[in-house]
């Protein structure tokens, strides 16, 4: 029996399982929220969008070139779910949404390539209106050809801020600074690693460079103290790498810590889980081929571990083939090792690039600080109930405090969760645990939700 396996994002990542299988005489299941394929690195914009592809992509606009027509190749070779939600996955069964609408299919192998989202921990004034998260920051300007102020200010860590700080620049808008919660001396001791990766090295140098040539402030060791402003981002006041406080006007704020897998559909597939001290965050258990705990499920791309865009087309087409050797069918060992040993390569880079840029351990996070946005908890409430002993882990502190039970299931404060909960008991963050995953991942309909309990 031929297999029917379901893919679950239309990314890099994605789009090359997609291509394997099909070349392989399957017919996959492709099934992506946005409207266009490419995922969040090469999102498309809408049709009738004029912009040139060499504006929205820079020096990567060939790549996503290749990503987009691949997907249009495979359009009668593939069953594409556009604009549709994987809301729930359990039993063999993905639950999807379009237009309101719910559907159910069946799946006999899953490949996952959900992607990233940005990790963000909350500081004073972070809810204002026109603060951003640096993926959002990167979807106006991609998607809907907008900045997200007159006047922005870009902060945190790792390679997505230069590049969506040199990207607005690029197209025009006015950039008041770049602050970096890392410090140069990272960078000079991951130079050695990152000269595996010249191509990458020199694109973030050039960035860099490119931002201060064009009289972009640079700033590094910072850390925030207070967003300004009450109906509207009007500043932010910031901690610089020598301890002296400092202010800057603007009136937009994109910001962000690196980036963060999307594991919501792995883990309520079932798999198993271990913490990744590099990324600093659960992924899920999987062997070099992205075989996952449970038989039949695989993850690919930055939905199983933070690697970047070459990467993921890499272990997109690396899963596809272990896909095709699990279920018995023709595929090519050789290319798989040769996919693993660069796989393996472009990991070790990526170690070398946290260590450029680590995660700021010690972000202040103040007790009267909005900690979960939805249930609005503070992150003084969480800290209370780990320090009078309530609470030693995640799962139960959310069943004291609701954190985490809000709209979005804990995948925006999921992370300051477990570092105020770390810091409070005074043990590493994987000491914690994790939130269990439940169904949906994002919102829904409630009727949509009935009708599954009913089994209808």
């Amino acid at each position: 029996m031929m297999p029917h396996p379901a893919i679950v994002g239309a990314g890099p990542a994605g789009v090359r399982a997609a291509q394997t299988l099909a070349a392989a005489g399957l017919r996959p299941v492709v099934i992506d929220e946005a409207p266009r394929a490419g995922g969040q690195i090469y999102r498309q914009p809408p049709e009738g969008f004029t912009r040139a592809k060499a504006e929205l992509y820079g020096s990567e606009h060939r790549k996503a070139d290749a990503i987009h027509r691949a997907m249009e190749a495979l359009r009668d070779k593939v069953d594409y779910h556009p604009e549709t939600l994987v809301w729930n996955c359990e039993d063999g069964v993905l639950d999807l949404m379009r237009d309101g609408v719910s559907q159910s299919i069946g799946y006999s192998h899953l490949i996952l390539a959900t992607g990233a989202t940005d990790r963000v921990l909350p500081f004073p004034g972070w809810l204002t209106p026109g603060v951003y998260t640096l993926g959002g920051s990167q979807v106006a300007l991609k998607y809907q050809g907008c900045a997200i102020g007159g006047r922005c200010v870009f902060l945190g860590t790792g390679p997505l801020l230069y590049l969506v700080a040199y990207q607005y620049a690029r197209a025009g808008a006015r950039v008041a600074a770049v602050l970096d919660t890392a410090r140069p001396g990272g960078r000079l001791a991951a130079l050695p690693g990152m000269l595996a990766a010249p191509g990458l090295l020199a694109r973030g140098m050039g960035y860099m460079a490119w931002l201060r040539l064009h009289g972009v402030p640079v700033r590094t060791g910072v850390r925030p103290l207070a967003v300004l402003g009450s109906k509207r981002v009007a500043g932010l006041r910031y901690r610089d790498g020598r301890g002296r406080e400092q202010h800057i006007e603007c009136d937009a704020l994109g910001y962000g810590l690196t980036l963060r897998a999307e594991t919501q559909l792995a883990g309520l597939a079932g798999c198993e889980f271990e913490f990744n001290a590099r990324d600093r965050n659960w992924l899920p258990r999987r062997d070099a081929a992205g075989r996952c705990s449970v038989p039949g499920v695989y993850a690919a791309g930055d939905g199983a571990g933070i690697a970047g865009a070459d990467a993921a087309e890499l272990a997109g087409e690396r899963a596809a083939l272990a896909l095709l050797a699990d279920a018995g069918l023709p595929h090519d060992p050789a290319r798989a090792d040769w996919l693993e040993r660069r796989l393996a390569r472009i990991g070790r880079v990526r170690d070398a690039l946290e260590r450029a840029f680590p995660f700021p351990a010690d972000w202040p996070i103040a007790d009267d600080v909005m900690l979960c946005r939805c249930e609005e908890i503070s992150a003084g409430a969480l800290r209370a109930v780990a320090r009078d002993g309530l609470a030693k882990e995640l799962n139960r502190a959310k069943a004291l405090t609701r954190v985490g039970m809000g709209r979005c299931q804990g995948r925006m404060c999921a992370a300051g969760a477990a570092e105020v909960m770390s810091q409070a008991l005074g043990v590493a963050p994987q000491a914690v645990g994790r939130l269990r995953n439940q169904p949906p991942v994002k919102p829904i309909p409630v009727h949509l939700a009935i009708a599954r309990e009913a089994g209808q």
